[in-house]
């Protein structure tokens, strides 16, 4: 999908999400924890003038073994800002270690759970661009071909205060693939769940289905399990998953880990938000 169409969708996007909302209806809140499940967007936006910012960590592969200290020696981190610039709509930017991407992405809340509305349904569209240096050896990589954007509806339903259920239609678009053969556009569905245990813990799942004809036959779906820590101002995530990326064209496009042989990695999520502005 060229940055065109992508422009276009999110101003219909934004101008939805700025009508005026019907201020008699109780709306469902807090259906997941923080804006992350693991590694994909949850549903939940931040408020009017919310400043996040996030630190995403993750270690190297668990069965690296003693040498390299369950994966500890090695690490990928991407630091986040995020803001509300309403209710329903977020914008954000990030830097990765993970092939020294910057990332840019805008995220609008359509509809949200109350009586007579049964799904939260949230909007997300993101850009990544690779900065890595080519060898002297390699053709020069024009900057048009480095670029990779994501789209996605996330689609989410409260049950009750213990238990939450998010599915993830997702469509990547690379302007450049490794062969003639790929197509540019792949495409995949997520699926992830949060289960409360107490009021400040608990756990969550996170899972994306590559559907088959799009993706490299060596790339794996992306698998993730952990806790969920929520404090005054703080979310502390914690867990195991087989994906080193935390921008949607890596951990959904480019993870190769392998669950079933090990290739587990430990990482975490931790997320502080400012309250920038006056909340109504």
């Amino acid at each position: 999908m060229s940055m065109k169409i992508m422009t276009i969708i999110l101003f219909a996007v934004s101008i939805y999400t700025l009508q005026a909302q019907d201020g008699t209806k109780e709306y469902v809140t807090h259906t997941f924890d923080g804006t992350r499940i693991i590694n994909g967007h949850s549903v939940e936006t931040l408020g009017a003038g919310d400043l996040e910012f996030l630190i995403s960590h993750r270690f190297g592969r668990l069965n690296g073994g003693l040498y390299e200290f369950l994966g500890l020696d090695h690490a990928s981190i991407r630091f986040g800002f995020e803001y509300g610039i309403t209710d329903r709509l977020n914008v954000g930017v990030g830097r990765s270690s993970y092939g020294k991407h910057f990332d840019a992405f805008a995220k609008a809340k359509l509809l949200q759970q109350r009586d007579g509305m049964p799904v939260t349904v949230t909007f997300l569209t993101s850009a990544a661009v690779n900065t890595l240096k080519t060898s002297a050896a390699d053709l020069p990589l024009p900057l048009q071909s480095r670029f990779t954007y994501a789209n996605q509806l996330l689609i989410a339903r409260k049950f009750g205060e213990g238990f939450s259920l998010q599915l993830s239609p997702t469509h990547l678009h690379y302007n450049l693939v490794d062969n003639r053969d790929q197509p540019n556009d792949w495409f995949a569905v997520g699926a992830g769940a949060r289960i409360q245990l107490t009021r400040m813990l608990g756990i969550s799942l996170e899972y994306y289905h590559l559907l088959p004809g799009y993706f490299p036959a060596d790339r794996k779906s992306p698998l993730g399990i952990g806790f969920d820590i929520r404090t005054a101002g703080h979310v502390f995530q914690l867990h195991f998953t087989n994906a080193a990326a935390m921008i949607e064209k890596g951990f959904i496009g480019e993870t190769t880990g392998d669950w079933l042989k090990g290739d587990i990695q430990f990482g975490f999520n931790i997320s502080r938000v400012f309250r920038l502005g006056n909340r109504r």
